[in-house]
Parts: structure tokens; sequence; C-alpha cells
């Protein structure tokens, strides 16, 4: 919990950057949270949106809400199965977003509520403001994609994704943002994340899922360029 936030953020940011300590240990089983109160202050928020993003990580299985005593860790990444997911090339989950994420924006025309592109614009604003913060930029990054995922109401895309985005905490992919994520490199990404929000916001699925097919193409240049360097 020892990152602060620069800009302001909603819930689906706040669920990311706690599910990234969660994942990473900096949060390890058990252990209790801070109260809403405190989480409330130190991310700039009310604690209703801090509410949001702890009902969000307890859906996915990851904390324990309990009345009159708080918020608990449940998460072991000890026995959480995801070797798999941790053990991936970084290319591999590229593909595996490829084979997921164009058909989760088919289902955000679909799905997505008013707030829901309320909540990807600002996420999308707070990319755009960090061209020279690639950690904030990747946390928002994170974020947005997390919170496309949610709006399809499917349960089981929603945890693949939140599978796939805890891979972005570890340290192999944190040095690798270091070298891929330059302003002109974020600033395509925040291009491609626009249309992406714009195609959605206009209810139009396959321009939505060509436009994250682009994004993703994108990924994977800077991923096979940052290899061969």
């Amino acid at each position: 919990m020892n990152e602060t936030t620069k800009t302001r953020v909603g819930s689906a940011e706040i669920a990311s950057l706690i599910r990234r300590d969660i994942r990473n240990g900096e949060l390890s089983a058990k252990e209790r949270l801070p109260p809403e109160r405190v989480l409330a202050e130190h991310y700039g928020v009310a604690r209703g949106t801090v509410r949001e993003a702890l009902n969000k990580l307890a859906e996915e299985s990851l904390v324990e809400i309990r009345a009159g005593s708080g918020t608990y860790v449940i998460f072991d990444s000890a026995e959480s199965g995801s070797n798999v997911i941790f053990s991936a090339r970084p290319l591999e989950l590229i593909d595996a977003r490829f084979a997921l994420e164009p058909h989760i924006c088919r289902l955000a025309v679909l799905h997505a509520s008013q707030s829901n592109l309320e909540e990807l614009e600002s996420l999308l604003l707070t990319m755009e403001s960090n061209l020279n913060d690639p950690a904030a930029f990747s946390s928002a990054d994170t974020a947005f994609h997390a919170l496309l995922a949610e709006t399809t109401k499917n349960n089981l895309l929603i945890w693949i994704v939140s599978q796939i985005n805890s891979v972005r905490s570890q340290k192999e992919w944190s040095n690798m943002r270091r070298v891929i994520l330059n302003p002109d490199t974020i600033g395509l990404y925040n291009q491609q994340h626009r249309s992406i929000l714009e195609a959605i916001r206009l209810r139009e699925p396959v321009t939505a899922a060509n436009a994250m097919k682009d994004h993703l193409e994108s990924a994977r240049t800077s991923l096979n360029r940052s290899a061969a360097t």
C-alpha cells in the first residue's frame, strides 16, 4: 500500500492497485486491509468508491469483507494454482489476450453502462495525462482493460483477465515497461485506447474489436522490439 496516486482515480483503478499488491505479496494472506476511511484518504476518493473497489476484489475471491471486523486478504499465492500464468512468456500472454479481448470489446458494446463509459473515460484521461510516467500509465492501463472485462458481466472472463493482468506487476514486466513505455509508445497506446472507447460508446462491435486487435498488435510489436535489444 505504498503507492500514492497523483490524479483522481475510480474504483477500477483502486481495485487494480490493491490487486497488484496482493498478487505480488505486498499484502499477504490473512492480512487486514486498512479501514475504508484510511484507504479513501490515501487515494483521495470518497469511501463509496473504495467500497466498490473492495467489492470487486471480493467477487474475485482476493479479499473477504467481514461485517464489523474489516477486509481481509484471502488470496494465497502459494496455493493459487496460477503457476502457468506467472511462468508464461510475455508473448504468450499477448496471444491469450488476442483470443479474449476483441470479443470482450464486442460484449462491452452490448453491456457497458453509462457509468462504465464514464469510468473508462476517467481512466483514459489518467493515461493521457501521464505520457512521461510509465508506472502511472501502466496502472491506469491495467485498470482500463480490467474494467472492459467487467462490463461483460461474465465472471469467467473477468477472472481470466484478472489472472492475465496480475502478471503485469511482476519484476520482468516492470523491467520491460522501462524499455517499452516511452512517451511515443504511450501516446500511440492512448490513441488506440481512445479508438476502442469511442467504438464502444457508438455501439459498433466490429470497429471496437478491430481497434483492440490493432492495439494488441502494437503491444506485440513493442515486445518483439524489446526482446531484440
